[in-house]
């Protein structure tokens, strides 16, 4: 038996049919990478496994006294306390053993009691046990290889980023040592150098666990097992992520084959049927009739609707499209050293540096949405900007797509919003529900059809990618190629813009140290 049992899962989420029946098991030697479309029901799975979530049907079953570590892709913390006192709060039992020894030598000291000092040796071996003088140096490792350190030890938690507080929770769960890693997108806000680290961690994980991402390169590296959630079931491959590809194609195959082959006896058996109901052969009409309705259909492996991208361009006369002159941005002090550079009309270029080096605050800075320290930032004239901001967030998630774009746009018919949707891969279910129920790559994509639903000739996208999946991605990645306007981009996947775009600006060499 695995440490988790998985069987006859079905699980309906805002009226779509997620699963059903499904079933599958993790062993306490699995490193499981969780792979499927945008809304295939990947982060709804963790949470029915981690009793969010409860199945429509189906058992969920863990072995007992199994340590479970989370993150999800939303994560939230302990806002009030600094970055160390949190990431402290991984060892909370062993400072509470520590307390107790304390307090065990202070009795002593007025009762004499020997039974306190029994105690506190036992206690002490169980500190000693689980490296607890060696806590510091784990921290400062963890804190290094995911790239907090930059953040600082006494900064607040509440004073960081979303990326940057996904980094501090993932840093506390990988120091908390848990049986089994459920991870959802961890690599979503971390840079290729601590993606690097937190491929050399999982290696070496002696647990089990779960990680759902669409960075396939990572998962090729960290899994031995792949679960793919698709065409409502959830299959089980052994192997690496590639192996899993091309056993999953060669599956889909044989189903294809398997429902056009019974298709044809359908329809075969069908016209017969209409031609000898009434006849002298209508007693095997009829029988051929039953077997009809007995037969259990196969289903053909669904081509899941995909993602065309094309923003429209607004036609500009000026050459100088931006001049960013002696800039220094910050919030409460400067984050970065002045910085200058120019942009003619058509120009691309990413920003590239570690998550909270200042690559939002500068684009923030940029667009005029914060203040700055110095300098000047100036659009050309008819200068039509698109912004993506990274973050989730609506004025009313509990409204649908089509109303938020409705309220974008009223004079848009209902029926050309659900067809811009559709092209920007929301299907007619999705379009109907309320975003929040919405997984954060569908999310994204609602965010990008709205991009397009207006001419513009500048873009600027902050981490554009970040809950798309692959053939999403790539069908984003051709827009912009074909986009014959400006764009600033901001990702950490250097595979995304490698090759198309025309500088690199690298804003970590802007950050000042003091």
């Amino acid at each position: 038996m695995g440490i988790l049992e998985v069987s006859h899962l079905s699980m309906s989420f805002a009226e779509k049919q997620l699963y059903t029946d499904a079933e599958f098991s993790l062993n306490k030697e699995d490193h499981l990478g969780v792979i499927g479309q945008n809304g295939a029901g990947k982060s709804t799975l963790i949470k029915l496994i981690t009793k969010q979530l409860f199945p429509d049907e189906g058992q969920i079953r863990w072995q007992k006294g199994i340590k479970i570590g989370y993150l999800d892709q939303y994560a939230e913390s302990a806002h009030d306390l600094t970055i160390i006192s949190f990431l402290k709060s991984a060892f909370k039992n062993l400072y509470e053993i520590e307390n107790q020894i304390q307090q065990d030598y202070a009795k002593y000291a007025e009762t004499m009691d020997e039974r306190l000092l029994e105690r506190a040796g036992r206690n002490q071996q169980t500190l000693e046990a689980h490296d607890f003088y060696g806590i510091d140096s784990r921290i400062d490792q963890v804190m290094q290889g995911l790239g907090i350190d930059a953040l600082g030890k006494d900064r607040r938690v509440s004073d960081c980023s979303g990326g940057q507080r996904s980094k501090i929770i993932l840093a506390k769960l990988l120091l908390e040592s848990p049986d089994v890693l459920l991870l959802d997108e961890p690599t979503n806000y971390l840079d290729t150098e601590h993606i690097e680290w937190l491929i050399g961690f999982l290696n070496d994980f002696q647990g089990a666990f779960m990680v759902i991402s669409h960075d396939y390169d990572f998962l090729e590296r960290v899994t031995n097992a792949i679960i793919d959630v698709s065409w409502g079931k959830i299959t089980k491959y052994t192997g690496s992520f590639k192996a899993a590809i091309k056993q999953k194609e060669i599956k889909k195959e044989v189903q294809r084959k398997a429902f056009e082959k019974q298709q044809r006896q359908i329809e075969k058996d069908e016209a017969y049927i209409r031609k000898n109901k009434a006849g002298t052969r209508a007693s095997m009409a009829k029988s051929r009739e039953k077997r009809l309705a007995k037969m259990k259909r196969i289903t053909p492996p669904s081509d899941n609707l995909r993602a065309h991208f094309n923003f429209p361009i607004e036609e500009i006369l000026s050459a100088n499209t931006l001049t960013v002159k002696n800039l220094v941005v910050g919030y409460d002090k400067p984050l970065l050293a002045p910085i200058t550079f120019s942009m003619t009309h058509g120009e691309k270029i990413v920003l590239k540096g570690f998550n909270g080096v200042g690559k939002s605050t500068l684009i923030k800075s940029i667009l005029g949405k914060i203040p700055v320290f110095e300098g000047t930032a100036n659009f050309g004239d008819a200068v039509k900007i698109g912004y993506f901001n990274q973050d989730l967030v609506w004025d009313d998630a509990t409204q649908t797509p089509l109303q938020t774009i409705q309220n974008i746009d009223p004079l848009l018919e209902p029926k050309t919003i659900r067809q811009k949707l559709a092209r920007a891969g929301i299907n007619a279910a999705n379009a109907m529900q309320s975003l929040n129920l919405l997984s954060g790559g569908e999310q994204t994509k609602v965010k990008l059809c709205i991009l397009e639903l207006h001419p513009t000739n500048f873009l600027i996208l902050d981490e554009p990618t970040n809950h798309l999946d692959d053939e999403t991605k790539d069908a984003l990645r051709q827009a912009l190629i074909s986009y014959p306007g400006n764009v600033i981009l901001v990702t950490h996947e250097a595979s995304f813009y490698r090759g198309w775009v025309d500088r690199i600006i690298d804003v970590e060499a802007l950050r000042k140290t003091k």
